[in-house]
């Protein structure tokens, strides 16, 4: 399959699929978590994602806690659904991701506690150097801006393009490109499909861990890693929720279950370990100031 240059976006549910989930009774209209001792989340079906959930759910049912999970494959639904009280919260996205969705569509969800980071980097199939792309070379980077901003960043780090260094990474687009000397052409393609497009492009942008997902090498395709220490903070990976949801018991139950040693030992240990690092560092307790400096960054 060739990857035309046109933007693609993946929507695993549709409005009916959530209309159907709510008839299916896994709506709540207004948490009620704390009385019930029943936490419902939307979760990306992705092992990153996915199997650490499982193991804090089997954690919490050994406290009197269930956690209902809802597994899909879409980036917009999970922050409607949370936004709309369908569920209390979700797992599947990074703070700069949460802070444009917000920014985008008028939605209030914050993060509520941290749990992994990963770096990206440029790999290819083909080269072996960003010096060796070819003039004209198709580029896949992610359509999602915060994430299209990031892999823009890294081209400019290395050398292939030039861009507007008084923007914030989360902000960059192609329209802060100031010099592009191999005219290079740009595929934006949804984020979770970036490891899959590899065969159909020169390079492209990816994390670590969705490249290692598609069945490659790291050290075998990887072309430039993301080092700078300032996109820790943005693109660390949160669980989120309304911001009420900060103030209940079960918000501090699952923090505890998601920032527990046997969660970050599957961290540790997922494809080899280095793939991924386990992030605890925003809490419960410090999730409010956290992310409203966070948020305040682009005002």
């Amino acid at each position: 399959m060739t990857i035309a240059p046109r933007r693609f976006a993946s929507v695993a549910l549709s409005g009916a699929a959530l209309l159907a989930l709510t008839s299916c009774g896994l709506v709540n209209a207004g948490s009620s978590a704390d009385d019930d001792q029943t936490i419902s989340m939307i979760v990306t079906e992705s092992a990153p994602y996915q199997d650490p959930t499982e193991i804090v759910k089997e954690q919490l049912e050994e406290q009197g806690w269930t956690l209902e999970t809802t597994y899909v494959t879409d980036i917009v639904l999970p922050n409607e659904a949370v936004n709309n009280g369908e569920y209390d919260v979700n797992f599947f996205q990074h703070q700069a991701y949460l802070r444009q969705f917000n920014q985008d569509n008028g939605t209030d969800v914050e993060s509520l506690f941290s749990v992994y980071y990963t770096h990206s980097g440029i790999f290819s199939l083909t080269y072996d150097s960003l010096d060796e792309l070819p003039d004209g070379a198709q580029v896949a980077i992610p359509v999602d801006t915060s994430n299209n901003g990031r892999a823009l960043k890294l081209l400019a780090d290395g050398g292939v393009i030039e861009v507007d260094e008084s923007k914030e990474v989360t902000e960059l687009s192609q329209r802060d490109i100031t010099a592009n000397p191999k005219n290079i052409e740009f595929i934006e393609i949804d984020q979770q499909s970036l490891g899959q497009s590899l065969p159909d492009v020169d390079a492209g942008f990816g994390f670590i861990r969705s490249i290692a997902d598609a069945g490659y090498d790291i050290e075998d395709t990887v072309l430039l890693l993301e080092e700078d220490p300032e996109v820790k903070v943005p693109f660390t990976v949160v669980v989120a929720s309304q911001p009420e949801f900060r103030d209940t018991e079960a918000a501090r139950v699952l923090q505890e279950a998601y920032q527990s040693e046997e969660v970050q030992q599957w961290y540790d240990e997922y494809l080899g370990g280095g793939v991924v690092t386990y992030e605890g560092s925003i809490t419960v307790e410090n999730s409010a100031d956290t992310w409203a400096e966070f948020a305040a960054a682009t005002d």
